[in-house]
Parts: C-alpha cells; structure tokens; sequence
C-alpha cells in the first residue's frame, strides 16, 4: 500500500510539472479557450449554526497541526499509544457541557462524530478530500469525503473514514469506522431551509490494560526495546462502541416578507451501544462468569419545536420547546450480596421551554440563550455571547454559561459481570458556571477562562493498595459526587513570529485548580512551540515546509483509564509529564496535493523512557510516518 502511494505521488508530480499552470481545451473548430474554474471561495462549508467557512488547501503550521487521526487541532489531548484509541485530557477547557443526560463512557468518544462535527455544502462542482496516514504497525488510516450540487439549491455528501492499526504492544489491535451521509436544500425564495443526516459509527480497541511492570519500559533493556515483550494485563479484551444516527433540521418562512415568523425543527434519533468483554481478571475483583461480556445500551429521541421572527432593527428571537427522551437498558437485573438491587434500565422524558435571541449590527453580534424544564427535572441553561469586530485582524468574544446538568447515564446505572461493578445512584444535579474571554488580534491570540463546579462527577478507585510503581493492584472504580466547590482558571495565549522565510509558531496554556481535595487534575503549564522553514520551488510549482515541534507539559497526577467503564478516574499517586516530545516534519504542496512526512517523537531513546499517558500507560516510541491530503474540484 504505501509502495504504491509513493508511486502515485512521483507520477502525479511528474505530471503536474508537465503541465502549464492554466489548462487549456480544444473546441471542434481547433480554437483553444482557457478553462474557467469556479474561484476556491465558492466552495463553502457550513456548520449546523450556519457559520460558513471557505474550503481550505493551504499548507500552513496550522493544518500541519491537523494532520492527526482526529482531523483537527489537539492541542491540550495526549493519544495514547495506539492510533485509534483514546486521548487524555491536558486541558479541561476542552469539555463541552450538554444539561441533557448523555450515555456517558466518555473515553471513547474522542473520535465519534456528533451533531455539531457534521457540516454542510454547497459547492459549484464537485468537490473531493482524500486523506490518508500510515499507522503504528500493519494497517492504515483513511477518510474519503465528496460532496457535490444537483442543482444551486440542493447538496449531498458522503464520507467515510477507516482505520486499522496493529499497534506496538501486544493486545492493542484498532478497528474504527465512520460513515456519515447527508444533504442541505433550500428553495429559491429562501423560505424553506432543510439539513439532514445519517451517521454509522463503530470503534474497537483491544484493550491491555498498560504494562504490569514499569521498570521494564523504563529501565531501557535492549531486550524490551521490543515492544510486543512487554509485559501487559490483559490478554484478550475489547471494548466497541458502535452507534447510528438520524438528524434533521429544517425551518420554513411564512411569509416572503423581511419580517416574517419562521417555524423551525430539528429531530435527532441515536442507538448506541458500549461492549466490553474478556476473560475474568482479578484485577477487576471477583465475578459472576468466567467470561465477562458487559452490554450497555442506549437510545434517544430527541425534538426540538420553534417559532422565531426576525427584525432587521430589533434583531431574531426565537421560542422554542423541547422534548428529550431516552432508554438506557440491561437485559437483566441484579441483587447483590448485601441486598441492594441494580433494575436493568434508567428512562425518563425531559420537557423544557426557551427562548433564543440573536442581535447583529455593524460590528456586533450578540447571542442569549435560555431554556428551563417544565417536567419534574430539575434542569436549566443560559449562555450569552458577544462577539465585537473590529476588522479583519482583531476580534473579541465574550462566553458566559449557567448549567444545571442531569447526570450523565452511567453513573447512575452500571451492570457488569464484575460484582464490584454494578451500582444504581440517585446524584444530584451538576453545577457549571463558566465564564470565558478571547481575543484574536494581529498581535497575539489570547483566551481566559474561569470556572465553577458544584456538585461535580468523577470516577475514582475505591482499593487503597498499590504495588511499587504507584499502580493499583485492583481496579475497583466507582463514581462519586464532589459536594464542595472546585475553581478552575485558564490562561491561553498564541503567537506566531516571522521572519523571512523562517517562523517560530507558540501556544501556551496555564492553569490553576483551587479546591480542598484533589478532585479536578490538570498540569499547570503546557506548550506547543514550532519552528519552521517554508518557500517555493520549481517557479513555485512545490511549496515546501519542514520544521520541528516541542510538545511538553508539567508533572501532576494524570487521570487513569479504566477500559472496563470506558472512562478516566481520578489518582493520586503517580505523577506524569515533564518530558519533552520533539516531531520532525517536512511537508510539501503542489496546487491540491499535500504530502505529510512526520518523524515522531524522535529524542525518545535519549531523554529518557519516563514518559506515559497514563499512569502505565507508555507515551509512543520514535517513529517516522507518511501520509496525503489530496483535494479535488471536478
């Protein structure tokens, strides 16, 4: 496969080389007439809020950033070993707060597409974006995407992107897919606007539970060097998480008046299920099987019903009400020893009411939002937004929320094979206030962000005994309520420097955690810094980019991951961190064919073999990876 991707590349350069910058084509009376290409800038993307964003092919340090399993900029995760599997968070500003009750197993959904991930089209031809990346050991990363219009008003899409990674330590096969299909229409009057789609998703990991002996990997034997000799917990678990979506939203004009009330709705219906299974290990305490095979399931409806009018002096307000209901279910039920019952399923129906106002003018443009349950849950939220534009280059935004969220379902409710692992909770509502500003100037990029817990979930080990390492023996994991307060702080700040054809690009993030016991972890500093060479070659036929990436942060008591649960949960005896992660890249570019060559975290055998994940979880070895992004616009 990747012989054959490199022969590809040299025959589609050599080609591109043979050609002049403009085509040209040849009617039947031998005249010759330039071919006119719609400019990049008709080709939009748009988000479910109806932000619109140019399609990109630029090879900038920014898309270099990414060139990642995960499509985007990660910043502020850490991936564990394996690509496919999960990340750990280093910043806790990347949590997105929902009031509904969600599945929960939240490890697993770094890479699970939801609503707001899915965009919309509209494109003058056909457009295409092929993407792929070589991976650890025996198999591949690829997504293919294409979108195109039948007509002015009418757009469809398709997607798939595919993985398959051995990886470098034994028990860690993954195996992901997601398939996304949809469409966007609106009539020539503009009265009627329709987004829908369709989401097929699965994720397998193998799951080893991190190597038994740490001393193994960090003394740096020349006979552990080989990866798969490493000594793991777990011989033949996985996990899958496999969810299918149906998602519409439309809204329709009354009237062709500027000022006209528009009914709006959105319908969104998910089944997902979580499945863990292996052979019974002591790890996890005692059992009921010799074979553990622990099955969530989960299904949700959820409908959303408007009416909105718009006012070009007063601005768009728009009233809605919401109808949430969801089924999360075991196929049996448990009375365990000492007598408490674990019923077999957690269903409910939410009902809420709200109003949303939206205010733009000249520079201006503020968003409130409000909702509130009319049914027995206790649940509410209000957001506010205020974005001021002063140009082009600088722009300020002002967040703030008030949560009242239901808990997520499986703290709830849990069933497992694993006697310890079973529990049916009556929590309290979470309490989130947040409070965030930004700033994007021509200067620097800047973002601070204060926060207010109440009442905060967590999960964390129950067994007090750990070995020599600082691991624990059991993993007896269970989730609790924090009944004090926990104060969260941020401070982001970006700023690239240039100088001829030489760039020094840097992100720095700071944060501060006050609270009477160590509930919410997260490093103090972390940093990103890439200095960088870029320039045209071959009369600027090849733009060229190579540089190198310092990744770090500082020690402190990571979150560990628990495979059985899906989840992190809190620790407090095995620092991480402190150890940098320097990448090697040349990247080059000719029109709409962008070539990655990546070597990763290559100081690994020198600086020492301390760095992890989690806490015995290894951070990955030096490794050199390939990989395409190829645009097409026919």
């Amino acid at each position: 496969m990747r012989q054959g991707l490199f022969c590809l590349l040299l025959l589609f350069s050599f080609s591109v080389f043979a050609q002049d910058d403009e085509l040209v084509l040849k009617n039947n009376s031998s005249k010759t007439v330039a071919e006119t290409k719609p400019p990049v800038d008709l080709y939009k993307i748009i988000t479910i809020e109806r932000d619109t964003i140019i399609v990109d092919t630029s090879l900038t340090v920014q898309r270099e950033y990414k060139f990642n399993y995960l499509r985007k900029d990660t910043f502020g995760l850490l991936q564990f070993l394996n690509e496919g599997q999960t990340y750990n968070t280093l910043d806790f500003g990347l949590t997105h707060f929902n009031p509904f009750p969600e599945f929960g197993f939240l490890a697993k959904h770094f890479n699970y597409l939801e609503v707001r991930d899915i965009q919309y089209y509209n494109v003058p031809t056909p457009y295409s974006d092929l993407y792929f990346k070589s991976v650890m050991e025996q198999g591949q990363n690829l997504d293919a995407f294409a979108t195109a219009n039948t007509s002015k008003n009418l757009n469809f899409f398709a997607g798939y992107k595919g993985l398959r990674s051995l990886g470098k330590y034994k028990n860690q096969l993954s195996s992901t897919g997601n398939f996304k299909i949809g469409a966007s229409y609106n009539t020539s009057d503009k009265r009627y606007y329709l987004k829908a789609h369709f989401t097929g998703q699965d994720i397998l990991n193998q799951e080893n539970g991190g190597i038994v002996t740490l001393s193994q990997f960090e003394d740096g034997d020349n006979l552990y060097s080989e990866r798969p000799r490493l000594d793991v917990y777990f011989g033949d678990a996985k996990s899958l998480l496999k969810g299918n979506r149906f998602f519409i939203d439309h809204s329709f004009k009354l009237s062709k008046k500027p000022s006209s009330l528009v009914v709006n709705h959105q319908f969104n219906y998910e089944y997902k299920f979580f499945d863990y299974s292996m052979t019974s290990h002591q790890r996890f305490g005692d059992s009921y099987t010799s074979y553990v095979s622990n099955k969530t399931r989960y299904n949700r409806m959820y409908n959303k019903l408007g009416v909105a009018y718009s006012h070009k002096t007063i601005g768009d307000f728009n009233f809605f009400v919401e109808d949430y209901q969801y089924n999360y279910f075991y196929y049996r039920t448990v009375t365990q020893a000492f007598g408490s019952f674990v019923p077999n399923s957690n269903n409910d129906k939410i009902n809420t009411w709200g109003a949303n106002y939206v205010y733009q003018k000249n520079n201006w443009k503020g968003t409130f939002l409000v909702s509130n349950s009319i049914t027995k849950q206790s649940l509410a939220n209000l957001e506010a937004q205020i974005r001021y534009t002063l140009n082009e280059k600088n722009c300020f935004l002002f967040k703030y929320q008030n949560m009242n969220k239901l808990p997520n379902l499986n703290y709830v409710l849990y069933q497992s094979d694993y006697k310890e692992y079973n529990w049916f909770n009556n929590f309290k509502n979470e309490k989130i206030n947040n409070i965030e500003f930004e700033a994007q100037t021509q200067w620097l990029t800047a973002s601070v962000q204060y926060t207010v817990l109440n009442d905060h979930l967590f999960f964390a080990n129950v067994n007090p005994t750990y070995n020599e390492f600082g691991i624990a023996d059991k993993l007896i994991v269970k989730p609790f309520q924090y009944d004090k307060t926990i104060n969260y702080l941020s401070v982001k700040a970006g700023k690239e420097f240039k100088f001829w054809n030489f760039g020094l690009d840097n992100t720095v993030l700071f944060q501060q955690v006050q609270q009477s016991d160590a509930i919410l972890n997260v490093p103090k500093f972390t940093t990103r810094n890439t200095l960088y060479y870029n320039n045209h070659f071959f009369k600027k036929a090849l733009f060229l980019q190579t540089g190198v990436t310092l990744n770090y942060f500082s020690k402190y008591y990571a979150n560990d991951y628990n495979p059985l649960l899906g989840e992190f949960y809190i620790q407090n005896q095995k620092e991480i961190g402190d150890f940098p992660m320097l990448d090697f890249f040349i990247n080059a570019k000719i029109r709409t064919f962008r070539v990655f060559l990546k070597a990763e975290h290559f100081n690994s055998s020198f600086t020492g073999y301390d760095y992890y994940t989690a806490p015995n979880y290894p951070y990955r070895d030096f490794m050199v990876r390939f990989g395409v992004i190829w645009n097409f616009f026919s």
